[in-house]
């Protein structure tokens, strides 16, 4: 038995439910013959994915939806083993680009482990002087020196997975020529979390398999995709779907479950999903198992993560103090382990935490997180920046709070 997002997702261009205009050129690229490298970017849950199974359907027929899960061992240049998974079919194969041989966990795991310690360390530090400014010192390097050994492993791996990824593809032949398609497609997602030098490695390969490989990339956003990747691609944004398209679908979506969604309803977990169609299919498919009939009142089902993140954000706003802050410290790294994204937490954080804020504090707080999340962007150790967003709004609503009570008094 499968989700309702995956039981009911358009199978060809034609299926589409909005954005139909963009589908009706995506039909006229294939059948123009000139078929280019293509940058499909756009917010999570807009339908990305599901356009780009459609294109390849209409490239190469029904035979790409018969995919098969393929495990590949590839060799970097220092002779050690990278392991991936991938799914293929007989025309394209699909891969995370962020894959390489040690998993993101173990990484994020390693760097929670020393991060601890340093924090430990300072802290103790600050309290008392039981602990010397030299040992603080030492390991605050060795910190440096793992980060940065295994930030260069990651690119390393990294590279070498796109380059033998896409020159195996590349070189490869076409199983059946009645496809008359020259080219296989290579569909990498997440381009946008590629390093720098990943990302030139990319271009390189691109230009030189362009004759029997192309490349669609999948990402949230453009900018943090290089130039020269985006001058090499035809760029095709997806945007969220309107309101009213995400109540269609979840109306049309439980006709055909044999299921009458009230359009209060339909209306309320399109707005709670953010416009997200992904996340409208969950939340009504989880409503469906709560309770039927509907009801338009009903309440919708919130995800752990999220009643975990407010819970975070409450516990900011309680107390301020260097004990709070590394309670807070864990719960982030409880959220990146389990796969939310930092940007993710961040908005959310900022969310509930403007909740709690007086309005002289808000323009201050929006503009805090502004800047932290720009720098998540740029840096490579979310931990870092949101752990920096949490002391800065904690020295600056303590102020506040202070300044307050002062002013109450005199």
């Amino acid at each position: 038995m499968s989700l309702w997002v995956d039981k009911y997702r358009p199978t060809s261009l034609s299926k589409l439910d909005y954005h139909k205009e963009q589908a009706a050129q995506l039909r006229n690229l294939v059948q123009c013959g000139d078929f280019p490298h293509l940058l499909v970017y756009g917010p999570s849950g807009g339908g990305k994915k599901s356009r780009i199974m459609c294109l390849l359907r209409e490239l190469y027929g029904a035979g790409v939806e018969k995919l098969r899960m393929e495990h590949q061992t590839l060799v970097a240049p220092s002779k050690k083993k990278i392991e991936i998974n991938t799914i293929a079919s007989n025309y394209h194969l699909e891969v995370n680009a962020r894959q390489g041989g040690r998993s993101v966990l173990f990484h994020l795991l390693f760097h929670c482990f020393t991060s601890y310690f340093i924090f430990f360390f300072i802290a103790s530090h600050l309290i008392s002087s039981s602990f010397s400014l030299l040992h603080i010192l030492f390991h605050l390097l060795f910190h440096c020196f793992t980060y940065f050994v295994s930030t260069v492993m990651l690119e390393t791996r990294t590279r070498v997975v796109i380059q033998e990824l896409i020159k195996t593809v590349a070189q490869s032949q076409q199983i059946q020529s009645s496809t008359q398609r020259e080219f296989k497609v290579v569909l990498l997602t997440e381009v946008d979390r590629l390093t720098k030098d990943a990302q030139h490695a990319l271009r390189r390969t691109m230009e030189k398999y362009t004759a029997t490989c192309r490349l669609i990339l999948c990402s949230t956003s453009t900018s943090k995709v290089i130039g020269p990747i985006r001058s090499r691609c035809l760029a095709i944004r997806v945007p969220l779907p309107s309101t009213e398209e995400v109540c269609s679908v979840l109306t049309a979506v439980c006709k055909k479950e044999g299921l009458l969604l009230p359009p209060e309803l339909a209306k309320q977990i399109s707005e709670r999903s953010g416009r997200n169609l992904r996340k409208a299919l969950l939340m009504c498919e989880a409503c469906r198992v709560q309770q039927y009939p509907f009801s338009a009142d009903q309440e919708i089902p919130v995800a752990d993560w999220v009643i975990y993140l407010r819970e975070t954000a409450n516990a900011i706003v309680s107390q301020q103090s260097p004990q709070r802050l590394l309670e807070v410290r864990a719960r982030l790294y409880e959220l990146l382990t389990h796969c939310i994204p930092p940007d993710v937490i961040m908005k959310g954080l900022l969310t509930e935490l403007l909740n709690n804020c007086d309005g002289q504090l808000k323009t201050e707080v929006a503009h805090l997180a502004a800047y932290y999340e720009h720098r998540l962007q740029l840096g490579n150790k979310a931990i870092y920046h949101l752990e920096a967003f949490v002391a800065r709004f904690m020295a600056m609503y303590k102020k506040f709070m202070e300044d307050g009570l002062d002013g109450m008094m005199f």
